[in-house]
């Protein structure tokens, strides 16, 4: 009986650490400066700018990204992940943009052409999922509506959000501000690639408290 619960309690304790968070940091990465251990680029043309700042609002009370540049589509990519199942989340706060006003999470990129994105827009008060295959960004239908455009939500500017996307296989769950919005299944990009923050041309948006896991 004695091994029979150390075989359950070592079975609960892999499933659990299976999809064990990490979080990115930058307490050490001086304010004004690029965030290391991430690649800044861009799908499009444009100048993209990805900084380390400081937000007395900030959730996590530190060190937060900023993106003030303008491109068609900023993008920064973890230099250390390659997952194909799992997770991201990340607090967000849009602050500015007249042409957008964008914070969005990536996964599955294989470069900056080809990648999914999830976004919230506080111009438009929605939450949409696209797939971006070389260079060209679709927006997805939703599971058990077709057409239409993502999902209304609103996103008021210079107040924090959380965005979060569970990808499994084909799958992929999106959560905003803790609640479940819509599901997505898409088989396009089915290998493992990086994770990413991502803004549309003219936003001016902050991250914080970047969680990100993989499933085995």
């Amino acid at each position: 009986m004695k091994n029979v619960l150390t075989a359950a309690a070592l079975l609960c304790f892999i499933e659990v650490n299976a999809m064990a968070d990490n979080t990115a940091s930058f307490e050490t990465d001086p304010v004004g400066g690029a965030p290391k251990g991430w690649t800044a680029t861009l799908t499009g043309k444009g100048d993209p700018k990805w900084t380390t700042e400081r937000d007395e609002t900030a959730p996590s009370k530190s060190k937060v990204l900023k993106q003030s540049g303008e491109a068609t589509y900023p993008l920064l990519l973890k230099n250390d992940t390659n997952i194909k199942d799992g997770f991201i989340e990340v607090k967000f706060k849009a602050i500015a943009g007249s042409e957008d006003r964008a914070a969005g999470l990536v996964w599955r990129a294989r470069d900056a052409n080809n990648y999914y994105v999830v976004r919230a827009n506080a111009l438009e008060d929605n939450v949409v999922l696209y797939k971006t295959v070389n260079g060209v960004r679709s927006p997805l239908d939703i599971v058990g509506r077709r057409g239409g455009y993502g999902v209304g939500a609103p996103v008021p500017a210079n107040r924090w959000h959380s965005l979060r996307i569970d990808f499994k296989g084909s799958r992929f769950t999106v959560h905003y501000n803790g609640n479940q919005l819509f599901e997505v299944e898409d088989s396009t990009l089915s290998d493992a690639g990086k994770l990413g923050l991502w803004t549309k041309a003219d936003s001016v948006t902050l991250f914080d408290q970047i969680t990100y896991g993989e499933t085995k």
